[in-house]
C-alpha cells in the first residue's frame, strides 16, 4: 500500500446512536468488522427515548442482550396494557398478546449496545465527522474531517438531519405539523400530584390526559416524572430562545387547567428540558443509492407517540446487517440487498400512517372528541384492540418479498413455539444467539436438504407441540424465509435468500 492510499474497510457506519451500534453488532455476528464513525467525542448524556416497545424486544432477546438492557433475568413478557392516541388498550387477557416493551433511558441503551458491539469487535471512532463522500462501482470514498476512508459500503445512521442521506441525494418527503408545540421536562412532584398523574391501568407509570387545550402525558422515572405538555396553535417561540422551567410549569397549567406543584430534580445526571415547535413525519424516497444506505431516523422520522422509533430503527439494522455481510462474504444471491429497501421502506411508510393517525386523535376540538368516542366503542371489541396492538408491535408485518404462494408464515416474524431438543425444553431465542440463519426441523426431511448450506445456516432438529409446519427457515432478523412440510420448496428458498451451496461457490 502506498503512503497516500486511504485506509480501507468493508462497511463504514456513520452515527453511533442505537441504530448504528445495533448494525455494527449485527455485522460482527456475521463476520464483518465495521468501522463506526461518530462526530461527537463522547456519548451524549441527553434524555431522548425512554423505552422500547414492539417486536424489537423479541429481537433483542434473540441476540441475548435483552437481559442486560432490561435488567430482567426472565424472558420478555407482553405488556398488560398500552395506549393508542392516548386511548387505553387492555391486553391482559390475551394468551398471544404481541405487544412487548420495557423502560430504558436512551443513554443506558446506547451504553449497553456499545458494550455489546465493541465486545464483538466493532471499531468505534469518536470525534470523526463525515464531510462528504463519492461512490463508484467498487466502493465508497469517505472524506472525514481527519482524513479519508475507502469502504465497500456506507450506511448513514446519523439521524433526521443525516449528512449521508443529503449527500446521497435521497429526497425526504413528508409533512411538518406546525400547529403543535411540545414541551417536556423531568420534574419532581409531591405524592398528591403523583397520584393525579398516575394511571394504574397502564404499565410503567405511564399516563395520558387529553383536555380542551391539549394533552398532558407523563411516565414515572426513578425519583422523578417525565412530563410532556402538548398544545395546539400557541404563539410561536423563537427556536433559539432557551427553555425555562417556568415555561414548562406554565404549559402544564394551561393544558391541565390548573397549576401543578413541581420542581427541578436536584440529582446529578442528564435531565430533560425541551421545546419542539413542530413535528416532522418524513420517509426517505429510497433506503439505498448504489453502495450507500440509510437506516433509523436517517430513513424515517415521526412523532414519538406510541414509541415507534426504536422498534422500527433497530429492526432496520437487523434487516440490513446480514444482507451486507452476505455481499461482503461473497455468498449473497442476486438482488438480496435490494430487499432491504423493499421490506423496510414498506414498514416505515406504515409507521408514518399510524403515528399521523394518533396525532389526529390527540388534537383538541369537538370533532376529534366525537371521533375518539367512536374509537372507544371500536376498541371495546377485543378483535379491534388486538388489531391495533398487533400493528403497534409490528407483529402484523408480512414482508412484500414473500411470494403469494408461500406458506402463511413466510415473511412474518417467527412464531413462538415450545421446542424440545435432546429431551430438554428450549426457547428459539436461545438458538438464535449467533445471528445466523436457522433451519428448525420438527420431524421432516428439511435437515438433509439444507446440509449443503451448513457453512451459513444452523440446523436445529427438535419437536414442538401444535407446530404450524414441519420445518421453517428463519432469517437472522427473526423473519421466516420459508416454512412447509416434507421440505417442499426449501432448496429454492435457501438459494433465494442464502445463495448457492458451498460446493457451488467453491467451484
Amino acid at each position: 500500500m502506498s503512503p497516500s492510499a486511504p485506509e480501507t474497510a468493508d462497511v463504514v457506519i456513520v452515527g453511533a446512536g442505537p441504530v448504528g451500534l445495533m448494525l455494527a453488532a449485527e455485522l460482527c455476528l456475521s463476520g464483518v468488522r465495521p468501522v463506526v464513525l461518530e462526530r461527537a467525542a463522547e456519548r451524549a448524556a441527553v434524555p431522548k427515548a425512554g423505552g422500547i416497545t414492539g417486536q424489537v424486544v423479541r429481537l433483542l432477546d434473540h441476540r441475548g442482550v435483552y437481559e442486560r438492557l432490561s435488567g430482567d433475568s426472565a424472558p420478555p413478557a407482553p405488556m398488560p396494557a398500552y395506549v393508542y392516541g392516548a386511548m387505553p388498550l387492555r391486553l391482559q387477557d390475551w394468551a398471544d398478546n404481541p405487544l412487548y416493551g420495557f423502560t430504558i433511558q436512551q443513554w443506558h441503551l446506547e451504553a449497553g449496545l456499545e458494550e455489546w458491539a465493541l465486545g464483538l469487535g466493532a471499531d468505534l471512532r469518536r470525534g470523526q465527522e463525515v464531510v462528504g463522500f463519492t461512490q463508484d462501482d467498487d466502493g465508497v470514498t469517505v472524506e472525514l474531517s481527519t482524513g479519508t476512508l475507502r469502504a465497500k459500503y456506507l450506511v448513514g445512521c446519523d439521524g433526521g438531519w443525516s449528512t449521508v442521506r443529503v449527500q446521497a441525494g435521497i429526497e425526504f418527503p413528508g409533512v411538518t405539523t406546525r400547529r403543535m408545540t411540545t414541551r417536556a421536562a423531568d420534574v419532581v412532584v409531591p405524592d398528591s400530584v403523583r397520584e393525579l398523574l398516575t394511571d394504574d391501568t397502564l404499565p410503567g407509570g405511564l399516563s395520558y390526559h387529553r383536555t380542551d387545550t391539549g394533552v398532558l402525558a407523563s411516565i414515572a422515572l426513578p425519583g422523578s416524572h417525565r412530563i410532556v405538555a402538548i398544545e395546539w396553535d400557541q404563539p410561536e417561540v423563537p427556536a433559539d430562545e432557551p427553555v425555562t422551567f417556568d415555561e414548562i410549569r406554565a404549559a402544564v397549567a394551561r393544558v391541565y387547567g390548573r397549576e401543578l406543584e413541581m420542581s427541578e430534580p436536584d440529582t446529578d445526571g442528564p435531565r430533560l428540558l425541551r421545546r419542539l415547535g413542530h413535528t416532522n413525519t418524513r420517509l426517505a424516497s429510497s433506503y439505498r443509492v448504489g453502495r450507500v444506505f440509510v437506516a433509523g431516523d436517517a430513513a424515517h422520522v415521526h412523532s414519538a407517540i406510541g414509541a415507534p422509533g426504536l422498534n422500527v430503527g433497530l429492526q432496520d439494522a437487523a434487516n440490513l446487517g446480514w444482507k451486507l455481510a452476505a455481499e461482503v462474504g461473497g455468498w449473497a444471491p442476486p438482488g438480496l440487498l435490494d430487499t432491504y429497501h423493499e421490506e423496510r421502506h414498506f414498514v416505515g411508510g406504515r409507521m408514518m400512517v399510524y403515528t399521523l393517525a394518533q396525532l389526529a386523535l390527540l388534537a383538541p376540538g369537538e370533532e376529534v372528541t366525537a371521533l375518539r368516542r367512536v374509537f372507544a366503542e371500536l376498541l371495546a371489541e377485543p378483535a379491534n384492540t388486538r388489531q391495533i396492538a398487533t400493528m403497534l408491535a409490528g407483529a402484523d408485518v408480512r414482508y412484500p418479498t414473500a411470494g403469494p404462494g408461500d406458506h402463511p408464515l413466510a415473511g412474518r416474524w417467527v412464531p413462538q413455539l415450545r421446542l424440545t431438543r435432546d429431551g430438554r425444553p428450549v426457547r428459539l431465542a436461545e438458538l438464535a444467539r449467533t445471528g445466523r440463519p436457522l433451519l428448525v426441523d420438527l420431524g421432516g426431511d428439511a435437515a438433509g436438504i439444507a446440509a449443503a448450506w451448513t457453512d451459513r445456516v444452523d440446523l436445529v432438529t427438535a419437536t414442538a407441540e401444535d407446530a404450524p409446519a414441519e420445518a421453517f427457515l428463519v432469517r437472522p432478523d427473526g423473519y421466516v424465509a420459508w416454512a412447509g412440510d416434507r421440505g417442499e420448496g426449501l432448496a429454492e428458498a435457501l438459494h433465494r435468500w442464502f445463495g448457492a451451496p458451498a460446493a457451488t461457490l467453491a467451484a
